[in-house]
């Protein structure tokens, strides 16, 4: 942040004289005024850091900890110190709108970062849609932006996108009947739904159709019924264990057709729980998890670097996508806060153009 200098010096003299010339009493009782420490912006963050969505809201949480711990030694935002609220939402969706409420009328912040899931940011819009106040979520589904809400964005790619992405890959490879199974969460439905809708474009054919729920553990009983099927490959979408428990329940069935996951697959520990069974798994990404393969010229190349670099060494961690969803919220809100101040309305406008 730029720091603004001011001449004083002149000033301070021109005052002096004056009282000298009024006289000895007036010098005495003069009382300089202090310069009163300027208002901190402060903004919500609304993270699932423990629970069962742990692995998106933990690595968000550290990351606009480490981004507010980078302004404030940085001089602040124009000089005003960021304080950055987190609640932790234990990915519920009751919980989270109650949190909402909390930072919007007890704290009063300018702006929300999050929620980390989709489900949950779904519960959440009403609340800063009537309260004029903007949410910049880490979350996905494509539902949280379609149709457009006034006071709504999110920073991950959409899932129409992970899904074409996913199936340009499946066209190049000349595979053209699919499974799918999907978990019965915010995220997992609407990425069910993209996957359904797209399949045509592409000329690939549904032949199984599978769901699950949050709290599943075994899904062995779907994965049968795709075994038996003429299913070429499969796809889960879902976030947290159901992405690990597929893969491993795959394996334990000896199952040989490959396994593309949702761009939710985006946290190395996922690969690492699931063991062997990770091996092969293939899904979508940013460029954040291979910024090691872009070319130095690449627009991108310096900020993903630049995060990568500070989150892995302050934390001894990977990073992961979702950790970087938070990162670009909580700066779209930081920008904003430069060019317009702690203006609600004004940071949505700036941020929206």
């Amino acid at each position: 942040m730029k720091k603004k200098g001011k001449i004083v010096i002149g000033v301070v003299v021109a005052v002096v004289i004056v009282l000298l010339l009024v006289g000895p009493l007036s010098v005495w009782n003069w009382v300089p005024t202090l310069k009163k420490p300027l208002v901190t912006y402060k903004v919500g963050a609304l993270l699932s850091v423990t629970g069962p969505a742990a692995w998106l809201g933990t690595p968000e949480r550290n990351t606009v900890r480490m981004i507010e711990e980078e302004i404030n030694e940085a001089g602040g935002i124009n000089g005003h110190p960021l304080e950055v609220i987190v609640e932790d939402t234990v990915g519920d969706a009751t919980k989270t709108v109650t949190a909402a409420k909390k930072l919007i009328s007890k704290d009063e912040v300018l702006a929300i970062v999050g929620p980390s899931r989709s489900g949950t940011t779904m519960a959440v819009i009403p609340i800063v849609e009537e309260a004029e106040i903007p949410l910049v979520s880490c979350a996905a589904a494509e539902a949280i932006v379609v149709p457009v809400k006034r006071w709504v964005f999110k920073t991950p790619q959409k899932d129409s996108d992970a899904a074409i992405r996913i199936y340009e890959y499946m066209k190049e490879q000349g595979i053209s009947k699919i499974a799918i199974i999907t978990g019965t969460t915010g995220f997992g439905d609407q990425g069910r739904q993209q996957l359904k809708k797209f399949a045509p474009d592409f000329d690939i054919t549904i032949v199984v159709d599978e769901t699950y729920g949050p709290e599943d553990t075994d899904m062995t009983a779907q994965l049968t019924k795709i075994k038996a099927s003429e299913a070429e490959a499969l796809v889960n979408w879902s976030i947290v264990a159901g992405q690990v428990i597929v893969a491993k329940n795959m394996r334990q069935l000896a199952m040989e057709i490959p396994l593309f996951q949702s761009h939710g697959f985006g946290n190395v520990k996922y690969a690492q729980t699931a063991g062997e069974a990770g091996e092969g798994i293939i899904f979508p990404c940013g460029r954040l998890l291979a910024v090691d393969t872009l070319a130095e010229d690449h627009p991108q190349k310096e900020v993903l670097t630049r995060y990568k670099e500070e989150y892995e060494a302050k934390y001894n961690e990977d990073v992961s996508t979702f950790g970087g969803h938070a990162w670009d919220a909580l700066y779209l809100v930081i920008e904003a806060l430069e060019e317009v101040g702690p203006d609600r309305g004004k940071i949505r406008d700036y941020i929206e153009n």
